[in-house]
């Protein structure tokens, strides 16, 4: 929910960064990689290089261009580290040691581990949940719009690319705004349903014009920013005040009143921007790894709540 909010602000700060850092704005990096480029990546260099790259590498889209802006990142590092200057990072992103065809190694399990957590309690909530529960649909699609989430997240991390990062950032949206329909259809749909509908309506609209601007238009990532806050701090808002409001009569709403707050502080952890430990453990992979458990808390707090409304809906059916 409101943890999508928080990584999409430091991916729209990297991103900013992502046109030129100090890493890669060094003469030595640009030269290193001119060169590289130049003696292996066309002709017959190339074509040596196609017959020594590893399957899974060029499955994965590794390219000889890449590899040469790998190698010349740790070229560059080195001689940082050896003067005694501060790690730099690399258009926007700090140096990560590759491990096979993973770029951000400890990013992309900790989104794939998410995404496993996510499939394992969607399981879960069909097994318990019967399909006549009022919020099943909605709570099952929103189990799919997460794990495709955490799919492109995994993706995204395991190779930087155009489209896996506007891929990461149109899904990470779509997230934050079916979190918000859902709390719509909790707090005010299921006895107001047209409601409910128009409101849907509404944010497939304003998901249509933000996709279709950032992709044919322009990719702008101050707004790209700005609006995904915007609809966070919305989603965040909302469901506080109902937890808030009903948690006494409701025991089971402590646990999304849990995952709302973890999810804000644990985003701190965003802050926190350093060097990865051992070049795989950054802030960021940090992050992912602690909201593993929270998204299992989260849909735990969906079947207890969706079991809570059938019981109430077939009580109301027997006494009419």
């Amino acid at each position: 929910m409101a943890g999508r909010t928080a990584r999409l602000v430091l991916l729209a700060g990297a991103a900013a960064l992502a046109s030129g850092s100090q890493g890669d704005r060094e003469p030595v990096y640009r030269d290193c990689v001119h060169r590289c480029e130049e003696r292996n990546c066309s002709g017959g260099a190339l074509r040596h290089f196609r017959s020594r790259q590893p399957i899974y590498m060029s499955l994965a889209g590794w390219t000889c261009q890449d590899d040469c802006k790998y190698e010349c990142m740790w070229v560059t590092v080195g001689l940082y580290l050896k003067e005694g200057h501060k790690v730099p990072q690399f258009h926007g992103k700090w140096p990560f040691s590759r491990f096979l065809f993973f770029q951000e190694p400890a990013s992309a399990m900790a989104s794939f581990l998410n995404g496993l957590a996510s499939l394992v309690m969607l399981c879960r909530y069909h097994t318990s949940v019967p399909a006549s529960s009022p919020m099943y649909p909605t709570c099952v699609a929103f189990a799919w719009v997460s794990l495709n989430a955490w799919f492109w997240s995994t993706v995204f991390h395991t190779k930087d690319t155009d489209l896996t990062e506007k891929m990461d950032y149109f899904c990470a949206s779509t997230v934050i705004l079916h979190s918000v329909y859902l709390c719509c259809v909790r707090t005010v749909g299921l006895q107001h349903p047209a409601v409910a509908s128009a409101f849907r309506a509404l944010l497939l609209l304003m998901l249509t014009a933000h996709v279709s601007y950032l992709s044919l238009v322009h990719f702008d990532y101050g707004y790209n920013l700005a609006a995904n806050v915007a609809i966070g701090l919305v989603n965040v808002v909302w469901w506080l005040a109902w937890c808030l409001r009903n948690q006494r009569r409701l025991p089971h709403v402590r646990k999304c009143m849990v995952v709302v707050l973890l999810l804000q502080g644990l985003s701190l952890l965003e802050l926190l921007d350093f060097p990865p430990f051992f070049w795989v453990l950054d802030a960021h992979a940090i992050w992912h790894i602690s909201t593993i458990p929270v998204h299992v808390l989260f849909f735990s707090f969906l079947e207890d709540d969706s079991l809570y409304l059938l019981k109430e809906s077939e009580a109301k059916f027997k006494l009419d």
